[in-house]
């Protein structure tokens, strides 16, 4: 608190000999990429940035990284201008920067908060070892919809365990104190409901209700506050007719009002400019004030504020005092990083040198990665294959490729620094022969571009299907590209790109020992695999050790754990599909078709929320509801290993509040608790249900708890466990 006071006084007296450009320079971001022009081309170019910097006119700095890059535009910062007010350097370091951990989406299936953390933590590390001190992330939106590409970046379709990832992703990049040099300030986006794009279409409109807005979208982010992460992004979307980085009610009334954030919000890439686009501002000029009087308190890349802003201002359209409180919250956040003791405390060029792939770093990731593996299926116990199997056949494109493991966005990286499966697998058996297949994605596959798929060469077909006939076991390598997830990658079909089922398909036909290994950054439909392959591991985009952690997998030498964060679908037909959906008045099962229903396809998903087996089994026993405390209810349940070998099982604590005065979903995750048991041991694991669990928001967006009759079910999955029921009183 006191150092917090004393900053506020350092602050305030920087502010008082501050200019008015002065201060609507500090609320521009610019990017390092010195040909990328911006929406004002007669100002965006090189020469005009570095005056600005040399006036003291840029805030912060995008996309420059590199110990050398950011010491130089530091210096034109610091010693050329007036004041010497240093940059904050920017970046999007999601899932690692150049040691690169799992996609975000593949993290949230570990449910291991610790893990979580750590790789938070080494991105960080490597991050701010080349000069940068803000990460772009966690991205906390939560979504339903898996044709949205953007879900590999967030933790999944799930309230509460989005919330609990959020706070240990910003814990994992900011740590204890934001001036130690290892550490960088995080940025919680989309602020608010990015999540929820029509049609799963990036960019497009969000219309939800507000139950859905207070009760699912803003939960992570007021944990996001709470966790005392410095900075917020707002987003591209409309919400309620208005664009988020032009609303006034989210980021001045919830954001910096009700839940009193001290931070400061940034505009997404250009959003400020796009309030044209969206029919809300008349032009630039109109769309900085629109956006500095909403409270967005850093434009990056509009070129909005440093053309327009300054004029509205003396026009009165923009108060100074609203000019002041944006720039108090960047200056505030700049001391907080320990930049005006030391401008250059992250140009260290020994630990540039050192941290980079640093072995703990790839300990860490590897870790990190076994634990986002999830088995779906594992009919007659296919895996673990034996060490001593002899012939076994590798067959697709991915088992071979290095760049596309390290899934989308991971900017800072190195191209095809991951260990490939096949690489992965060789180490524990010689008796592998690997099979390419048909060619599935275009060699030049890139971040920038739509991916190319091969729908109709099949050259590479018959020499696959002939080495599964010689195979006593063949593991199939599928999936989408790395870069077929992430940023404007929506897809209207969720199954395998190009030939890749007719591969597989063909393969069965041959030889039915097939373990499937799918490598993708979204929940697909694959209702053929799960119906006809015996063993199917969800591997997700697994980073720099792919290789390594899938083949500890499939060889035994790690018992995966995971457990779904989306729910997958049967038919693209049934998304958006989530566990915590609303009963409707008919849900039940009619003599005739007048109840919710497809005519052509079950309700149920493929596979639930929470879903994941093990090579050991489960049994829960003895659930206890404890109501003796009169406040708190207590839930307990037994858990038994009952197969023979060690595992980890991920218990689910799901709540439903059966009448309420806004109707509360079918159940509700309210817990959960990752335990380890030898064969034949058991644990009883004690979960406690306070009004924070037990309460909601109503439309008022006034948090309520109500007494009556819950619900509650504890278990493997959203779909299976022991229940039971209780009444608040």
């Amino acid at each position: 608190m006191a150092q917090r006071k004393t900053i506020s006084q350092k602050v305030d007296s920087l502010l008082s000999l501050m200019t008015l450009e002065e201060k609507v320079g500090q609320m521009n971001q610019y990017s390092g990429f010195w040909d990328v022009t911006g929406p004002v081309p007669k100002v965006g170019n090189a020469a005009i940035k570095y005056e600005h910097l040399k006036k003291g006119w840029v805030g912060s700095m995008l996309n420059v990284k590199g110990v050398e890059a950011v010491r130089e535009l530091q210096k034109l910062a610091v010693e050329e201008s007036r004041l010497g007010i240093p940059l904050i350097f920017g970046f999007d370091v999601i899932h690692g920067y150049k040691t690169i951990a799992p996609i975000p989406l593949a993290e949230a299936a570990s449910w291991d908060m610790e893990a979580i953390e750590n790789s938070a933590k080494i991105a960080a590390d490597e991050a701010s070892a080349v000069g940068i001190n803000w990460t772009f992330a966690p991205m906390i939106d939560i979504s339903r919809d898996a044709r949205w590409g953007r879900v590999m970046e967030g933790g999944g379709e799930d309230t509460y365990l989005g919330s609990e990832i959020a706070k240990a992703r910003i814990t994992g990049f900011q740590g204890n104190d934001l001036s130690q040099p290892h550490t960088i300030a995080a940025c919680a986006k989309h602020f608010a409901a990015y999540g929820f794009a029509e049609s799963g279409r990036e960019y497009n409109t969000v219309d939800i209700g507000t139950s859905t807005l207070y009760n699912a979208v803003l939960p992570p982010f007021h944990a996001a506050v709470n966790s005392d992460v410095k900075t917020v992004m707002n987003g591209f979307n409309l919400l309620n007719g208005v664009p988020v980085t032009g609303s006034s009610f989210l980021q001045r009334d919830i954001l910096k009002g009700k839940w009193g954030f001290e931070g400061f919000v940034i505009s997404d890439w250009a959003s400020i400019s796009e309030l044209v686009a969206h029919g809300y501002a008349e032009d630039l000029d109109h769309a900085s004030e629109l956006a500095a009087n909403a409270g967005s308190d850093m434009d990056m890349e509009s070129w909005a504020y440093i053309t327009h802003l300054v004029k509205n201002v003396r026009e009165g359209k923009v108060s100074e005092d609203k000019i002041n409180e944006a720039v108090r919250r960047i200056l505030t956040v700049k001391f907080e990083l320990g930049l005006f003791d030391d401008p250059y405390r992250y140009c260290n060029e020994q630990r540039e040198q050192e941290r980079l792939y640093h072995k703990d770093h790839q300990a860490g990731v590897l870790d990190m990665a076994k634990k986002s593996i999830v088995l779906l299926k594992n009919e007659g116990n296919l895996l673990p294959i034996s060490k001593n199997q002899p012939r076994i056949a590798v067959i697709g494109e991915l088992a071979n490729d290095n760049n596309s493991p390290l899934g989308s966005w991971r900017l800072g990286s190195d191209d095809n620094t991951a260990v490939t499966v096949l690489e992965g697998l060789k180490k524990y058996s010689s008796t592998i022969t690997y099979a390419k297949g048909p060619r599935v994605f275009s060699p030049d596959a890139n971040f920038l571009n739509e991916i190319q798929v091969n729908e109709t060469d099949t050259n590479g077909m018959e020499e696959a299907v002939n080495l599964a006939k010689q195979s006593d076991v063949v593991i199939m390598v599928l999936g989408e590209h790395g870069f077929q997830s992430g940023e404007a990658r929506s897809r209207t079909q969720l199954g395998l790109p190009g030939l890749q089922l007719d591969l597989l398909k063909e393969v069965y036909k041959v030889n039915k020992n097939v373990v499937l290994i799918l490598m993708n950054g979204r929940p697909l439909t694959i209702t053929w695999e799960a119906e006809n392959i015996p063993s199917i591991l969800e591997t997700w985009q697994l980073g720099t050790q792919t290789g390594n952690a899938i083949a500890d997998v499939v060889f035994g030498e790690y018992n995966p754990s995971g457990k779904l964060p989306m729910t997958f679908p049967r038919s693209v037909g049934q998304v958006p599909i989530y566990y915590n959906h609303y009963s409707t008045g008919r849900p039940d099962l009619e003599p005739n078709v007048f109840w919710s229903h497809y005519s052509d396809e079950k309700n149920e998903p493929l596979f639930p929320f929470g879903y994941g087996l093990s090579y050991t089994t489960f049994d829960y026993s003895d659930l206890e509801i404890d109501t003796s405390d009169g406040e708190n209810i207590k839930v307990s349940v037994t858990v038994t290993n009952t197969g023979k070998r060690y595992g980890e099982e991920v218990v689910q604590l799901y709540i439903h509040d059966k009448v309420a005065s806004v109707t509360r979903p079918v159940k509700e995750l309210k817990g959960f608790e990752k335990i380890s048991l030898t064969p034949n041991n058991s644990k009883k694991v004690i979960f406690t249900l306070t009004n924070k669990e037990l309460g909601f928001y109503n439309n008022d967006y006034e948090f309520v708890v109500e007494p009556g009759e819950f619900d509650v079910m504890v278990g493997t999955n959203s779909q299976e466990g022991l229940q039971g029921s209780f009444t608040k009183k």
